[in-house]
């Protein structure tokens, strides 16, 4: 009795398809086997990581796919299999510093972050100059701004001042895709003061900056990968 009650149970639980307008359907959510087992992807922090894993051949693996998802993150993946499905080997994000773009911030702050998280270029410097020799008088910036372009007052010796025009644009190099690339993107962003002599840089290239970075580290697997894709074994996709 307690058997049968069972069997009946387990019937009733058993998918079944509805075919309705020449569509087929299941009475319940079904899930494919997968081929092979799954592989646990690997996480790695850089693009030489990559390098090495392939060159290696440690797993064996040929016709594999560089998958370059944004300036910061790529997967190495095999073809699809007959099912449709792919394995992920490798997962590479790139070790970043934290930067403080579109936010004012205090000079101080503002001025380590300069240093230690961008390129130095000709335009990291004269922020720089002019960020350090600011004239402030009773904690207030001598500041003028028509909102295109601001006016400050800067210290160009023991007792003189004279007032200069910040530039409306700066092209700058911050440290935002992995280390390997030849350069870091550059991109331009606009500096902006306030009168508490707080300091801003906001973006102003519209994203184009990634679309560079994601070239930089293509040509990177193109330049350590030579061989093997052009023996057709590795592919970069971007």
């Amino acid at each position: 009795m307690l058997e049968a009650f069972v069997n009946k149970i387990v019937s009733l639980a058993r998918p079944e398809t509805v075919e309705i307008k020449d569509q087929v359907f299941s009475t319940s959510q079904l899930h494919l086997i997968p081929e092979s087992p799954c592989v646990s992807a690997m996480s790695i922090n850089s693009l030489v990581g990559v390098v090495d894993y392939i060159k290696s051949k440690f797993d064996g693996r040929e016709n594999l796919l560089i998958h370059i998802e944004s300036p910061t993150e790529l997967r190495l993946v095999d073809a699809l299999d007959h099912t449709n499905d792919r394995r992920v080997y490798l997962k590479s994000t790139a070790l970043l510093p934290s930067i403080t773009f579109n936010r004012f911030m205090d000079r101080e702050k503002f001025q380590i972050m300069m240093q230690s998280n961008f390129v130095p270029t000709n335009d990291r410097a004269l922020i720089l100059n002019i960020i350090s020799h600011l004239v402030i008088k009773d904690g207030v910036v001598e500041l003028k701004d028509n909102s295109l372009t601001q006016e400050v007052t800067v210290k160009t010796g023991v007792a003189l001042a004279e007032n200069i025009e910040i530039p409306e644009r700066v092209l700058l190099k911050p440290f935002r895709t992995f280390s390997e690339v030849e350069e870091q993107p550059a991109s331009e962003f606009i500096l902006r003061l306030n009168k508490d002599g707080e300091v801003a840089i906001f973006e102003a290239d519209g994203g184009v900056w990634k679309l560079d970075a994601i070239d930089s580290i293509a040509n990177y697997f193109k330049k350590e990968l030579a061989d093997e894709i052009s023996n057709g074994n590795i592919h970069v996709l971007r």
